[in-house]
């Protein structure tokens, strides 16, 4: 993947000065890199899954809200890989250049609903929020809920059976990865895998690490404005939040390769410690990403993000990235499953 630190400047992403501008450059460069072939990562739990989550590093390390639409692209395909070998039958085949998105949030209020027509074809109405890449995409993988049930369906993008809201995502950070909610009317589905499928496979809390691979390229992109400023104009206080940065950014690469030898060593989770591997590796790297952001703005004060408008944009984009780390409630989830495995005497490894 053509994404190395010289090469920023002719990502495409880089120049824009505008949340508009950017947008469109980060679909741009989106599109360039599926067409290339360049988004094409190995797939997790093959033996490379090391290198799928330095590619993803990579890219977050030169834009985080391409990283995000690149991340999404990459999970879909590995959904729909994983779904095939495990003999679901009709996973929907991924053909070269199209971009796809994962979008399955459903935060409380708001329920896109799936129904079955009497010829036992499946349509999608009402609204589903937070679709990164919703004008750039040209095919999804959504959840929806049929009853009580929550479904993985493929779709094609249909502008006119599928209506981004404007002005859902009012805010500057990650407003280039196109995050917006989406309306749905009677929108053409096909299922992909029974009910559950989509959280239920292990390859779900694979995928998490591959978000935190990202939150991980934002991190050393944000730091590293801070090795560039004490490399120019050491000083104490800086040099110490500086080798702070690097120790922590170190421990999360190394965090990394541990849990990519043991996903490729049990990629259907026999083992069953696929989410705690997943929980664990997203609470450190969340924890490390804020505190390099803290840190540095600690170190360099208000100029870089009043001057360098790359950092700026960068520490932004970042802060709202991380939030996919759901704080408090997640480390509780991740206590709840330490403290069974204690009750039970299991090895916590």
């Amino acid at each position: 993947m053509a994404l190395s630190h010289e090469d920023r400047d002719e990502a495409g992403t880089a120049g824009a000065s505008t949340a508009e501008e950017h947008r469109k450059a980060v679909a741009r460069e989106f599109t360039r890199l599926v067409e290339a072939g360049e988004a094409d990562l190995p797939l997790p739990g093959h033996g490379e899954t090391r290198r799928r989550w330095d590619l993803l590093t990579r890219v977050a390390e030169t834009d985080p809200a391409l990283a995000r639409l690149v991340e999404g692209h990459t999970d879909a395909l590995a959904i729909l890989a994983e779904l095939a070998d495990l003999g679901v039958p009709e996973v929907p085949h991924a053909a070269p250049g199209t971009r796809w998105g994962v979008w399955a949030a459903e935060p409380p209020g708001q329920v896109l609903r799936a129904e079955r027509d009497a010829d036992g074809s499946w349509r999608l109405s009402g609204l589903k929020p937070y679709c990164s890449g919703a004008r750039v995409c040209t095919h999804a993988l959504v959840t929806a809920r049929a009853g009580e049930e929550r479904r993985l369906f493929a779709v094609e993008v249909d502008p006119s059976r599928m209506a981004p809201v404007p002005g859902s995502w009012p805010a500057a950070a990650m407003s280039g990865s196109d995050t917006l909610d989406v309306r749905y009317v009677d929108m053409p589905a096909a299922p992909v895998g029974p009910p559950g499928a989509y959280l239920e496979r292990p390859g779900f809390q694979h995928g998490g690490i591959g978000v935190a691979a990202c939150w991980y390229g934002g991190a050393r992109a944000v730091a590293r404005t801070l090795y560039q400023a004490m490399a120019d104009r050491p000083e104490p206080h800086g040099l110490a939040h500086l080798g702070a940065v690097d120790a922590q950014l170190d421990a999360v690469d190394a965090v990394l390769d541990r849990a990519a030898a043991e996903v490729d060593a049990d990629p259907a989770d026999r083992k069953g410690r696929a989410a705690l591997r997943s929980r664990r590796v997203r609470a450190f790297t969340e924890r490390v990403a804020s505190e390099v952001v803290e840190r540095v703005g600690r170190a360099l004060g208000a100029a870089p993000l009043g001057h360098d408008e790359r950092h700026a944009r960068t520490v932004s984009d970042l802060t709202v990235y991380l939030r996919q780390h759901h704080a408090e409630r997640d480390l509780a989830a991740l206590g709840t499953e330490l403290a069974e495995l204690t009750r039970t005497k299991e090895n916590l490894r």
